[in-house]
């Protein structure tokens, strides 16, 4: 007859497991004996060490009581079926790990591929990954805001980036970034955009994700900050304008 510890050592288990193995009903408890132990024969012995095997097997606990007492027929199809859910957790656990390889590449998991295109073709032309990253952040907003959007967007995108003069004027507001809001150089620099939007016809009214992306910008940098600002306003003195006349 073996003690607890004993049962345990020979089973290869912790004496902790046997004792949840008794709290789920997999192994009977026998009673005390007349000295106050527990004390288990070599049936216990033999069938806690099929439940470890199966619970090592990747079996759950749930089921592994009815392959115990199964017949071969039973405990076969039984085995069948619990392959079949190990496959298809399998499958689910790698394609979290192909989801979280993608994190190290952020807009690859939440954006289309021709936007990540977009945003590949920003960094090849020398724009800094400061302002590809407040971009991607702004192609996140727009698909969760204004989806619908989002194919002429891209066409707009790249057709800008096809234009050396607005290619230009991108670079600039990037290289700006660290200007003091005072410089005067951004006097030319929002000069040179003012014209651009009017030529583009951009005076009119923002989307709810382009204010969104607006603050997101002016956050990131006073002088920036200064250029949306004056922008916002000759466009409001435009629209006031049109309007009176």
């Amino acid at each position: 007859m073996l003690t607890i510890s004993r049962l345990a050592a020979t089973a290869g288990v912790t004496v902790r497991t046997v004792r949840h193995y008794h709290h789920v009903g997999l192994l009977p408890e026998p009673e005390r004996d007349a000295s106050g132990y527990r004390r288990y024969g070599a049936q216990a012995a033999v069938d806690l060490i099929r439940i470890r095997t199966l619970a090592d097997a990747g079996v759950p606990l749930a089921r592994i009581d009815a392959l115990l007492h199964a017949q071969p027929a039973e405990f076969a199809a039984a085995v069948t079926d619990i392959d079949a859910e190990l496959q298809h957790k399998i499958g689910r656990l790698t394609e979290y790990r192909r989801r979280i390889a993608q994190l190290g590449s952020g807009e690859r998991l939440v954006l289309p591929p021709e936007v990540v295109a977009v945003l590949d073709r920003m960094r090849g032309l020398g724009v800094s990954e400061r302002r590809v990253l407040l971009e991607r952040d702004a192609w996140i907003l727009m698909q969760a805001l204004d989806p619908h959007v989002m194919p002429q967007r891209i066409r707009d995108k790249n057709a800008g980036l096809d234009d050396p003069e607005t290619t230009r004027l991108y670079l600039a507001c990037d290289q700006s970034v660290d200007w003091d809001p005072d410089d005067p150089r951004l006097d030319q620099l929002i000069d040179d955009l003012d014209a651009w939007e009017i030529e583009h016809e951009r005076d009119g009214e923002q989307a709810g994700y382009l204010r969104l992306v607006s603050s997101r910008i002016s956050e990131a940098s006073p002088a920036w900050q200064r250029i949306v600002n004056t922008l916002v306003h000759r466009a409001d003195l435009r629209r006031t304008a049109g309007h009176d006349s």
